[in-house]
């Protein structure tokens, strides 16, 4: 399932920080494509490294880091369809905030299973999960244009965002319970995904504005 857009809501305000967030990943990945391993390897997270307090800026430079276009567009992807929903509701300063702190929560998590990894680390994925955890709790009954592949067929639909949000979140958290059984496992960092979205779901509505939710006519 490949979402494109909210079907339901319209939004109230331009989505600046959201932009911003997706411009500032473009550059990261130039600078990759740039200047190599030796740019990735500086910045990038080490889960073991992190876990002995070593080279703690990497917490925030890997949360703008990714592995390929594949990773960043489909990163980028989700971001722009649950991202400007939640800045709508939480203005912008505040939806930063809350995005920031999805993206460190979302590496403490995966640092605190995978300790003793050496494999780098980088990706937007687990401050977007806290985004997608916020928008399940806040938009349940929206109704999200989807791509819905079933081996060969292909269809465009609309599907509820707490089907939708709910079937990823389990994904993401059997196949991290999965992974760790070997802390050298590379790919997807599934527990950063289970992390952040958990914060989502539990600290979003603290980020909220309650001047912004009476004006979309949430409770």
């Amino acid at each position: 399932m490949i979402p494109l857009g909210d079907a339901s809501r319209k939004l109230r305000s331009f989505p600046i920080v959201t932009l911003l967030i997706i411009v500032l990943n473009a550059f990261m990945f130039y600078e990759e494509l740039t200047l190599g391993d030796a740019f990735v390897q500086r910045w990038a997270l080490i889960p073991a490294h992190i876990a002995q307090g070593r080279d703690l800026i990497t917490i925030f430079t890997a949360m703008f880091m990714h592995a390929g276009w594949l990773h960043i567009l489909g990163n980028m992807l989700f971001l722009w369809v649950f991202g400007p929903a939640m800045e709508d509701v939480m203005g912008p300063v505040s939806y930063l905030l809350f995005y920031l702190l999805g993206g460190v929560v979302a590496t403490l998590a995966q640092v605190y299973f995978m300790q003793g990894s050496t494999i780098p680390n980088l990706g937007a994925s687990g401050a977007i999960a806290a985004v997608m955890g916020g928008f399940l709790i806040t938009y349940p009954t929206d109704r999200i244009r989807t791509i819905l592949i079933i081996f060969i067929f292909i269809d465009i639909t609309v599907i509820p965002a707490i089907i939708l949000i709910g079937l990823w979140f389990l994904l993401q958290l059997l196949s991290g319970l999965g992974s760790m059984s070997d802390v050298q496992t590379g790919g997807v960092a599934y527990m950063a995904h289970v992390g952040g979205f958990i914060f989502g779901l539990l600290f979003a509505r603290l980020f909220e504005s309650t001047r912004l939710r009476a004006r979309q006519g949430l409770a």
